[in-house]
């Protein structure tokens, strides 16, 4: 069975534990980019929540899992609020997928 998992500052992921997600705390890009990588290479995770700050960081790493059907890494809302990155990501998978912006 899959996992999932989320990875960002500690006040924005602890309250995940408590759901049973696996926590992996970054506070820079770098620590960000690095667990990505580890957690994705695992195989053992279908879905990887990633805080909007630290996505939008690190494009290049999250992109190259946009076109695999797993894991499916989506940007999450941070302790700050949304800043958009997340939304607007989801929406160009959408247009992607049906060949047309239906979020409009």
């Amino acid at each position: 069975m899959y996992k999932t998992a989320v990875i960002g500052d500690r006040a924005s992921v602890m309250g995940f534990m408590a759901a049973g997600f696996t926590v992996v705390e970054a506070n820079d890009a770098q620590e960000a980019a690095k667990a990505l990588r580890r957690l994705a290479g695992s195989d053992e995770y279908a879905v990887i929540f990633i805080t909007e700050d630290l996505a939008a960081q690190i494009t290049q790493e999250t992109d190259r899992y946009r076109s695999m059907p797993i894991p499916a890494v989506i940007a999450i809302p941070g302790k700050t609020g949304s800043s958009g990155f997340g939304l607007e990501n989801i929406k160009k998978s959408v247009e992607r997928a049906v060949g047309a912006d239906i979020l409009k």
